[in-house]
């Protein structure tokens, strides 16, 4: 595991991802095709050296991109603890599709980078941001949440400012001011509010991995070793999908992840009932020792 694998369980990542888009339904056509992206720590011995952190801590990270559409993995990188989580976007993200991320992905040269290589963003920025505004929208009426809408540059003049307009949706949720920048000005304010709402996607996704699949329980210490576990963590939850789609017309679930589990003990069991009365029916020969 620490030195082999991880080659094979990418192809079977991969081959399971295109068969999981041909089986698992879009849910969101009209929103365009959206990834979330976000990465989670994951607690290293201390002999890991790799997997820096901080003084006499260790820790792991993995970047997921998650397709937001069909609620499966897509994309993984693992780095140290220490490593940022920005410079994944672009790896992460393919030309028209939209990145959905929280606070800790603001970063205006990104949101240029992106805009230029044709690639969007919805993305939760700081309250305190600096925007000089250059063209406001009108809010539909009635609206009882958003507050905002408008065209606008982030950052200093000269300093770390944008130099392509973007989009900037205002809208409050239970007393909480939500700020989301966007290249997307194909959508209402209201579909933007809500692809970022869609985000919380990946955070039950990451809840669920490590609870019900233990994925971040160490088997290996190496880097590769690591990776292998991921994969196959990845691996499990998109056969998963495809298994409650299939069978039940739901998405993944505890409750049919424990029927499964029972089933296969079941089938476990009989089979070995079966071998067994087979030995009882048909004990082997003695072996007769010839003497030469």
């Amino acid at each position: 595991m620490n030195e082999r694998g991880l080659e094979q369980f990418l192809l079977v990542f991969e081959s399971l991802q295109r068969q999981a888009a041909q089986v698992l339904p879009d849910q969101h056509p009209e929103l365009g095709r959206l990834v979330a992206v976000d990465g989670s720590l994951i607690d290293a011995a201390l002999s890991m050296d790799w997997a820096e952190y901080r003084k006499g801590v260790k820790k792991a990270k993995t970047h997921i991109g998650f397709d937001l559409n069909r609620g499966i993995p897509r994309n993984i990188f693992l780095t140290s603890g220490k490593d940022g989580e920005r410079p994944f976007v672009d790896q992460i993200l393919a030309p028209g599709e939209t990145a959905v991320s929280d606070r800790g992905y603001q970063d205006n040269r990104v949101f240029d980078q992106l805009q230029a290589a044709g690639k969007h963003f919805v993305t939760r920025i700081k309250e305190n941001s600096t925007k000089t505004c250059l063209e406001s929208y009108p809010v539909a009426p009635g609206s009882i949440f958003l507050f905002s809408d408008a065209k606008v540059l982030l950052g200093r003049e000269g300093v770390n400012q944008t130099q392509t307009p973007l989009r900037l949706v205002c809208y409050t949720v239970k007393g909480t001011s939500y700020w989301i920048a966007t290249s997307r000005f194909d959508l209402t304010a209201e579909q933007i509010a809500y692809i970022y709402k869609l985000r919380w996607q990946i955070e039950k996704f990451f809840a669920w991995w490590k609870r019900h699949l233990k994925v971040y329980h160490l088997i290996s210490r190496s880097r590769h070793g690591l990776m292998v576990q991921m994969i196959a963590g990845l691996i499990t939850y998109i056969l998963l999908a495809i298994y409650c789609h299939e069978e039940h017309g739901e998405p993944v679930s505890i409750q049919r992840v424990r029927q499964l589990r029972n089933q296969i003990l079941n089938e476990s069991r009989m089979e070995l009932l079966g071998t067994a009365s087979n030995l009882h029916e048909h004990p082997k020969p003695d072996i007769i020792h010839a003497k030469t």
